[in-house]
C-alpha cells in the first residue's frame, strides 16, 4: 500500500535548521524532503511529487526570491516562504511573486505546521474539516464565474483567470461579503486565520494583483474600492448558481 502522506520539501542552507524542521515535521505525520539551494529543489522536484515547498529566502548563489519566482512561473505548488521579522521588503517581494503564505523567523515550529495546514487546506483540501466538503456552488457577479470545488475563476467570455491560492481566497471573502466594508484585519482573518502584525502589508500586496487581474480583464475600475481609514469594499452584486 502506498504512503499517502502530505510530502514537503524544506530548503534551507543551514543544515542544523533543515534537519530540526525535517524532524519535527516528520514527527507531526508529514513526509519531508529537503534540499539547500535552487538546483537541489529542482532536482526534488523533477523526482518527488511534493505538495508544498518551504523556502528560506536567504539562500547562497540564486536567492529563494527568485526561486519563487521561476517556480510560480510554471507550477501552482504552495510555497511558505521563511524570513526574517526585520525583511519586510522580501516579505511584501516573496507575496507578489505568489509564495502562499509567510513565517517569520524565528517561530515556533506549531506557527509552521499551523501555516502549513491552513495552506493545503485552502489549495487542496487536503485538511478538510467538519462542515468544510467540497460545494459545487458557484458565485456570479457581473459575468464572472467563481467555480467553488475547482477553485477556479472565468471572465464574461469564460476564460480562465490565473489566480494564486491567496488571491482566489481574498476574492472569496470579497464575494461572500459583497458592498460591505472590510477591514485589513477582518480580511487577513477571513483568508488566513490570524490577527494582523504591526506593518504587515500582506492584504494589501493581495489586494493590489487581484485588483489588477479583475480590473484589466473586465476593463472596469474599482471593482474592488479601497474605503480610506476603513478597509476595502467590494462593489458589484454577487450571486450564487
Amino acid at each position: 500500500m502506498g504512503d499517502d502522506r502530505v510530502q514537503l520539501l524544506v530548503v534551507d542552507d543551514d543544515r542544523e535548521i533543515r534537519d530540526l524542521l525535517a524532524n519535527y515535521l516528520a514527527g507531526e505525520g508529514f513526509r519531508v524532503l529537503t534540499a539547500s539551494s535552487g538546483d537541489g529543489i529542482q532536482r526534488v522536484l523533477s523526482e518527488h511529487r511534493v505538495h508544498l515547498l518551504i523556502l528560506d529566502l536567504m539562500l547562497p548563489g540564486e536567492d529563494g526570491l527568485t526561486i519563487c519566482r521561476r517556480i510560480r512561473a510554471t507550477s501552482a505548488i504552495p510555497i511558505i516562504i521563511l524570513t526574517a521579522r526585520t525583511e519586510e521588503v522580501e516579505r511584501i517581494v516573496g507575496l507578489e511573486m505568489g509564495a502562499d503564505d509567510y513565517v517569520t523567523k524565528p517561530f515556533n515550529p506549531r506557527e509552521l505546521v499551523a501555516r502549513i495546514k491552513a495552506v493545503l487546506w485552502r489549495t487542496t483540501h487536503m485538511y478538510k474539516g467538519p462542515g468544510r466538503e467540497l460545494t459545487e456552488e458557484t458565485l456570479v457577479f457581473d459575468g464572472w464565474n467563481i467555480k467553488l470545488s475547482t477553485r477556479e475563476l472565468t471572465d464574461p467570455d469564460d476564460r480562465m483567470i490565473d489566480l494564486s491560492s491567496g488571491e482566489f481566497d481574498l476574492l472569496y471573502a470579497f464575494a461572500c461579503n459583497p458592498r460591505r466594508v472590510l477591514s485589513r484585519d477582518q480580511l487577513l482573518d477571513l483568508t488566513q486565520g490570524r490577527a494582523l502584525e504591526l506593518y504587515d502589508r500582506s492584504i494589501d500586496v493581495q489586494i493590489s494583483r487581484l485588483r489588477h487581474k479583475l480590473e484589466k480583464e473586465s476593463g472596469k475600475p474599482q471593482l474592488i474600492k479601497t474605503v480610506r481609514g476603513a478597509g476595502y469594499v467590494f462593489t458589484p452584486a454577487v450571486d450564487q448558481k
